[in-house]
């Protein structure tokens, strides 16, 4: 089991972070995401080319080649400059939309900012940036998320919700009471939309309608059946006790299929995006009958991007191909026809 210290700063539990994900096993070790219930209606005559699949779509006025989204990872350390590099060219090549991990790190020390800035090596991408909701009651408001904003000029701003993870931390910040006020500010303030994003458990139908009611502009469900956060905070335990309560989570809540839903009951009219344990094209594709407008992934592209460039751009390679393949082989010429695609529950 990992040994941290017992004063961890925010860069040395950013670098445990990727470590663990990178070496551990931090899947859940049962739930599954739901996609598996789900089968799209094989269509025998498509009366489409292949070659005429248009998978463009537009979010907050940027046009993407392919609805995906490089999840938000990491930051903050030395480490993960270069993931952010790798990821961050193989983005702009492909057209794709890219989120960086929480800019904590930097918001406290400057000098880590760079570890973010991807601009230079994506200048046209959907690029989002990445605040903890909770610190909005630690000392955070409208000009911190402003500057997170700013330090790389993002289009749009993530406050991810993860209650679970920071409970399940020993120095976590787990003061989560009046936050849907202090998210309101935030959201009036900052020039940019801002996304609700959960981190691995998903949102209910009544989260999503309560954010969506003080001005959030879009969710990322990241449902569970991928990586599980508790699961990686058993792995940086430095006690049994903190182990072994962070363990019992590991089944913790809303499969992304389910969550999928619940976000388009609550907040029909916002773009939903969807994360959670997705890996090939064809759950991106079932998330986007379901009724997202984009599909996330981070596991995948994290290993990818600890070994090359080259190894991001291939996997995006082979994400588009399932996904075009999927879109013939259900009659889909463009997003919006898969959008309709008749999907089978078993």
């Amino acid at each position: 089991m990992a040994e941290v210290t017992q004063d961890v700063s925010t860069e040395t539990r950013k670098v445990d972070h990727i470590r663990i994900n990178l070496e551990e096993n931090v899947d859940f070790p049962r739930l599954t995401t739901g996609l598996e219930r789900y089968r799209f209606m094989h269509r025998a005559l498509p009366e489409i080319d292949l070659a005429d699949v248009d998978t463009s779509v537009t979010l907050f006025g940027k046009t993407l080649s392919v609805p995906l989204l490089i999840s938000s990872m990491t930051g903050g350390a030395e480490m993960a400059r270069r993931i952010n590099q790798n990821l961050a060219i193989a983005a702009q090549k492909h057209g794709v939309a890219m989120g960086v991990g929480s800019q904590r790190a930097a918001i406290e020390d400057e000098n880590l900012a760079h570890t973010f800035k991807i601009r230079q090596h994506a200048p046209d991408i959907l690029l989002f940036a990445n605040v903890g909701a909770v610190q909005l009651n630690y000392g955070y408001g409208a000009d911190e998320c402003q500057r997170a904003v700013d330090m790389i000029e993002a289009d749009a701003l993530i406050l991810h919700f993860n209650v679970l993870q920071e409970a399940v931390q020993p120095e976590g910040d787990t003061n989560f009471a009046g936050l849907l006020k202090q998210v309101e500010a935030v959201a009036k303030k900052v020039n940019v939309p801002v996304i609700a994003k959960e981190v691995g458990w998903g949102f209910s139908e009544r989260d999503v309608q309560a954010l969506a009611n003080v001005g959030i502009s879009a969710f990322d469900v990241a449902g569970s059946g991928g990586t599980s956060w508790s699961e990686v905070e058993f792995y940086r335990a430095q006690t049994k006790k903190h182990a072994n309560v962070a363990r019992s989570f590991a089944d913790w809540g809303i499969p992304t299929a389910d969550a999928i839903l619940y976000a388009c009951a609550g907040a029909p009219d916002l773009p939903v995006i969807a994360s959670g344990g997705l890996r090939n094209g064809i759950d991106v594709a079932k998330c986007i009958a379901l009724g997202a407008t984009l599909g996330g992934l981070a596991g995948p592209f994290l290993k990818a991007a600890d070994e090359s460039p080259e190894a991001v751009d291939e996997l995006i390679d082979e994400l588009t191909a399932q996904l075009r393949i999927t879109m013939l082989c259900t009659g889909s010429s463009s997003i919006a026809d898969l959008q309709k695609a008749e999907l089978i529950k078993s």
